[in-house]
């Protein structure tokens, strides 16, 4: 008996070793749209592998351009599906994946956009809109395209009444404390379940045909030291519990 309880105890010991010198923490850059979103993925991963998760938010220009100058990231979540594939292309990344389908969003904590969204963008009865910046946020640019189609975007443009945000997150910002009285946002940064705009203001969902489908994909970056603990991360995104987080924040998952 004693001889079985210390083949046991052995054998526990074995597996906790083997579970501890496979844990890894790894880097990953992520665009600002997800960030709550990966934040909870993030924790859900590490809670059942063991390893650890570092994140680094921006706009996706400005990821692309910190790996460009040699980042440590271990993989790459853009807001889009052209700079990962860009990043393929120059050698510098493995393992493309489109992970979430990102929804545009007209956000006021003053003005009923819920109902009158469009008519009160093209009444431009308003000190500003923000935008985030569309060379390095696909926000931004599918909220230019919005205001293309509405026909108002040459004379917002002319009149700056457009405020532009570095990223996604300091477009919420611009509205959330005034310094526009309306702005399109991620749909994901209002639907949070800690965000700020929860019982503050209202939206207007943006048509979908308004603006070009916002994929987003993920990518290895192809020097990274932990590949192994990478690809599991990048797996756990497809498990029914990172889709289930995903679509709680607002995104669809791209077929």
């Amino acid at each position: 008996m004693k001889k079985l309880f210390a083949t046991a105890l052995l054998g526990a010991s074995f597996a906790f070793s083997v579970h501890a010198a496979q844990a890894d923490t790894i880097t990953v850059a992520v665009a600002a749209n997800f960030t709550k979103a990966i934040e909870s993925i993030g924790k859900e991963w590490s809670k059942q592998t063991g390893n650890e998760v570092r994140f680094s938010f921006g706009a996706t220009g400005g990821l692309y351009a910190q790996i460009n100058n040699g980042a440590p990231f271990d993989a790459f979540f853009s807001a889009d599906t052209s700079t990962p594939k860009k990043l393929m292309a120059e050698g510098k990344a493995t393992d493309y994946r489109e992970y979430a389908q990102g929804k545009l969003a007209l956000y006021s904590t003053t003005l009923p956009v819920a109902t009158q969204g469009e008519a009160l963008v093209k009444g431009m009865k308003y000190n500003h809109i923000a935008i985030a910046n569309p060379k390095g946020a696909p926000y931004g640019s599918a909220a230019i395209e919005v205001l293309k189609k509405m026909g108002v975007y040459t004379q917002l443009d002319s009149e700056k009444k457009i405020a532009t945000g570095e990223n996604i997150t300091a477009t919420f910002q611009f509205v959330l404390t005034d310094n526009a009285q309306l702005g399109f946002v991620a749909l994901s940064q209002i639907m949070a379940p800690t965000s700020p705009a929860n019982g503050k203001g209202e939206y207007w969902l943006v048509p979908q045909e308004d603006y070009t489908p916002i994929n987003q994909a993920v990518v290895m970056i192809k020097n990274t030291k932990h590949e192994a603990a990478t690809k599991s991360f990048l797996d756990f995104m497809k498990t029914p519990e990172a889709i289930k987080i995903i679509k709680s924040y607002g995104y669809e998952i791209p077929q």
